[in-house]
C-alpha cells in the first residue's frame, strides 16, 4: 500500500532466479525513475491469460493455486506471452493494481528487478514477512 516501508533483499537473484509468487521490487517499465512493488506471476516463456477473473498458465484448464487477496478478482485480460528475461507481474489488491495488464511496457525485464521484498516494516501496526 502506499505508505508502507519493506526491506529488500538485492542478493536474493544473485544465485537464483526468480520465482512464482515472490514479491519484487522494480524500476516501472514506463518509467524508470519510479519503483514499484508487485508479486511475480507469470515466468519467462510462459503464456498468462485471465478468465473470469482466474489466472491460466500455458493454456491449462486448471487456475493458477494463487494467492489470498483481499477480494476475488474480476475480469478477463490477454493472453500474454512472456518474453524471455521477463515477467509478469500484479498487485496484490487485484482490481485495483495498476500491473502488468494495463502498462505500455507490459513486462518487467530482469534488468529492472532490483531486488525480492523480505519484511514490511511501516506502518508498526502492519508488519510481517512477506
Amino acid at each position: 500500500m502506499p505508505g508502507d516501508r519493506v526491506f529488500g533483499n538485492r542478493l536474493a537473484y544473485v544465485l537464483g532466479e526468480p520465482e512464482r509468487f515472490d514479491i519484487i521490487i522494480f524500476r516501472y517499465p514506463d518509467d524508470e525513475s519510479q519503483l514499484f512493488i508487485k508479486r511475480i506471476i507469470g515466468l519467462p516463456g510462459e503464456t498468462v491469460e485471465i478468465r473470469d477473473g482466474h489466472i491460466y498458465i500455458n493454456g491449462s484448464d486448471t487456475p493458477l493455486e494463487d494467492v489470498e487477496t483481499k477480494e476475488p478478482m474480476e475480469g478477463s485480460f490477454g493472453p500474454y506471452t512472456v518474453p524471455e528475461d521477463c515477467y509478469f507481474v500484479m498487485g496484490d489488491n487485484r482490481n485495483n493494481s495498476r500491473d502488468s495488464r494495463y502498462w505500455e511496457h507490459t513486462f518487467v525485464t530482469e534488468d529492472e528487478i532490483l531486488g525480492k521484498a523480505v519484511f514490511r516494516y511501516w506502518p508498526v501496526n502492519k508488519m510481517k514477512f512477506l
